[in-house]
């Protein structure tokens, strides 16, 4: 099956050669052409490029993208969207003076959500899943990282990793699956914090690793959560097991996590809305992407990650949803997008990098996903006519996607 896509206004983050990352200063830098083309065979980019070399093909199928911009699609590389229920009642205390953590302490937040998690049949989680999950693709997104962790006991927690397996065989999008067995420490190891690190690294990871259930491993390394010390006894754990450290930082304080993150070579240290100058320095040089969640700073009114001092420093950042039901009920990338531009003064070259080459690096796909590079996944977001790709964060509340291929197909609504 060859596709055609011609008459392309502007064809963005072209890269003739394969990178896995953009930093700094080249994070201002978005490679496009005006005029294009794009051919994909199957469910890969096979040739792109000007109209006036566009070659002599045979298509079984031709869109004509007359003013319309065509990207790769958002690289989501951090969701929670396997969960039970909501928590809409939290929102509205959230209203009404309540504090994340004060919730936490009454028993709400993610021990609410492991409730009801714990709750609900297996297959029910998965038709709840499934719903979100089919609503991100239709707005652009094209790979995605899910979490457990609402589960925080074994049987949870595989409960969960069995659900986002499920979801990665019955759909086309890439799904990378992350064991956050270390979210919280549920209710009954309160006074026993020691036991509940026990049973994570010798029952839990044990048999998630067994089973191949996960690729990743996470913490929330945040006080009142769990400290750098325990936070490296999980990583290390979850190391010597084949798993892959992707840690939560930085939400509310600066405690070391970043620096522990590095030290452990982690592929990503997330949320950082809270960033110190040594925080900056200790992620230097290193191989672990910074992410931002600025949706998440949206929900829950705290400040966003420092992205003009990060770049300014020298460091690549990646943007994903953070996609929850406590503090961030969306999946929306093109709102996370607009968000950065707005809130946390990215550029809109900035942004679409940290969107999808940066995100595919933050989920470990850089190689197929995150740009318009031949051999690479035909994951892409062919927008309504619109004037120029600014528009897609400055019209913040419009829907401007037209259609979203993944592995070549357009996804049908």
């Amino acid at each position: 099956m060859t596709t055609l896509i011609k008459n392309i206004q502007e064809l963005l983050q072209v890269r003739e050669t394969s990178i896995s990352k953009v930093s700094g200063p080249e994070m201002a830098e978005l490679p496009t052409i005006k005029n294009a083309f794009l051919i994909i065979k199957d469910n890969l980019i096979e040739d792109f490029g000007s109209m006036e070399n566009l070659p002599e093909i045979k298509a079984d199928k031709i869109i004509d993208a007359t003013g319309r911009v065509v990207l790769p699609s958002w690289c989501d590389s951090h969701t929670h969207i396997v969960y039970a229920g909501n928590r809409e009642q939290e929102f509205v205390d959230r209203i009404n003076g309540f504090t994340y953590e004060e919730i936490a302490n009454r028993g709400g937040g993610i021990l609410n959500s492991a409730k009801k998690l714990n709750e609900t049949s297996e297959e029910e989680i998965y038709e709840q899943s499934k719903l979100r999950l089919e609503e991100v693709m239709h707005l652009g997104t094209g790979a995605v990282e899910i979490k457990s962790g609402y589960g925080l006991t074994i049987e949870g927690e595989m409960k969960m990793l069995r659900v986002i397996k499920k979801l990665a065989e019955n759909y086309p999008i890439s799904i990378k699956a992350t064991f956050l067995g270390a979210h919280a420490f549920p209710t009954h190891y309160k006074e026993n914090k020691t036991g509940y690190i026990d049973e994570i690294i010798t029952q839990m990871i044990p048999e998630i690793a067994k089973n191949n259930l996960a690729e990743y491993i996470d913490v929330f390394c945040e006080s009142g959560y769990f400290s750098v010390e325990e936070t490296e006894k999980i990583m290390q754990a979850g190391i010597e097991a084949g798993l892959k450290p992707k840690i939560h930082v930085n939400q509310f304080n600066s405690i070391g996590g970043i620096q522990s993150g590095v030290k452990f070579n982690a592929l990503s240290v997330d949320h950082l809305e809270i960033m110190t100058s040594e925080d900056i320095e200790a992620l230097k040089g290193s191989e672990t992407m910074p992410v931002a969640l600025p949706s998440c700073s949206y929900f829950l009114s705290i400040p966003y990650t420092p992205a003009r001092e990060m770049i300014k420093a020298g460091l690549p950042l990646a943007l994903a949803t953070d996609f929850n039901p406590g503090s961030t009920p969306s999946g929306n990338m093109n709102f996370v997008v607009a968000t950065a531009c707005i809130k946390m003064k990215m550029t809109p070259e900035e942004a679409i990098n940290a969107a999808t080459i940066n995100g595919a690096y933050a989920m470990g796909i850089s190689e197929t996903h995150g740009s318009i590079t031949k051999g690479k996944k035909a994951n892409l977001i062919l927008t309504k006519p619109i004037s120029s790709y600014y528009q897609i964060p400055y019209a913040f509340g419009s829907n401007l996607i037209e259609s979203v291929l993944i592995e070549g197909k357009i996804l049908e609504n």
